[in-house]
């Protein structure tokens, strides 16, 4: 047989064993790509029960023990007040934790552009604990995981494409830390029981429309300014310093509108926001999206 019809020839055999090598190693980096998915959706998931549970030992806010409702509001400023009786219209409703599902348009930073993004929360409310992850499409056929965690005053964030190729790996610092603080009091007009009095967020006067909203965790304070809209609502929220616009994160962001509440077991929650960096007068979005679910979790 002459050797070009041999099947067993070396002509013959090295298409098939390309062949070959390029299906296991197709194989293997999908194996690989899986391994890496199933690593990162554990991080995430212990970040969310970390949470949990923060919250769900700690001491239970003045909401069980102040006066009579809305008596208990006589010493907040007057939007304020407001806002609570808009917030609780049957009295408070005693919750430790939420969580919530989001969509909505995400920019990333340095990015012009925006791409879908789904999105879910977990956060204390007798305590600053608070999980965030999201996955945004990049292209076709790859997207980004991405996830902030801030629990027991120290913060984690990360990124990672294909779930897999780490992009974005910051650890606690103080500056990170505060930005951390911030975003749980930012995100504090979705489990409003921390804005009661006897919480962990004090407020103070400023006019007829706003006041001003303090934290104060682990050594760090924070504020923002809270404007009231005319129906009694938090219709936005800012921060009292320019934000770094450098950063190759968005962090907590230095505003956030508000809108479309509905009132869900007794509580009224803003469903709509959009989320911006701010800086030099420019306020610049990044995440506008609405909440899809929520729920709040209360302790037997």
């Amino acid at each position: 047989m002459p050797p070009s019809l041999n099947p067993l020839s070396p002509a013959r055999l090295w298409p098939r064993r390309l062949l070959i090598a390029a299906v296991l190693l197709s194989v293997g980096t999908i194996a690989a790509l899986g391994l890496a998915h199933w690593r990162t959706e554990e991080q995430i998931q212990q970040h969310h029960l970390r949470v949990l549970a923060a919250a769900q030992i700690a001491t239970p806010t003045g909401e069980a023990r102040s006066a009579p409702w809305p008596e208990a509001l006589g010493d907040l400023p007057a939007p304020v007040q407001r806002y609570l009786r808009f917030a609780f219209p049957g009295g408070p409703v005693p919750g430790h934790a939420v969580q919530l599902t989001m969509e909505g348009q995400f920019r990333r930073p340095g990015q012009e552009s925006f791409h879908p993004t789904s999105a879910h929360q977990t956060a204390g409310v007798r305590v600053p604990a608070l999980m965030f992850d999201a996955r945004t499409p990049m292209a076709p056929g790859v997207w980004a995981r991405a996830w902030d965690a801030y629990v027991d005053g120290r913060m984690e964030m990360k990124a990672r494409i294909l779930s897999a190729l780490t992009v974005v790996d910051e650890t606690g610092s103080p500056q990170l830390d505060r930005i951390s603080l911030r975003r749980w009091l930012l995100e504090s007009p979705t489990y409003p029981q921390a804005l009661l009095p006897g919480g962990a967020i004090r407020w103070e006067p400023v006019d007829t429309d706003s006041a001003r909203a303090v934290i104060s965790h682990r050594g760090q304070t924070v504020g923002m300014r809270v404007r009231f809209g005319p129906d009694g609502g938090i219709a936005s929220m800012a921060a009292e310093e320019d934000g770094d616009l450098g950063t190759p994160y968005h962090g907590s962001g230095e505003h956030v509108r508000r809108s479309d509440y509905q009132l869900i077991g007794g509580v009224r929650i803003p469903t709509r926001f959009v989320i911006s960096r701010a800086a030099r007068g420019q306020i610049l979005p990044f995440w506008d999206g609405r909440i899809t679910q929520w729920q709040l979790l209360s302790q037997p």
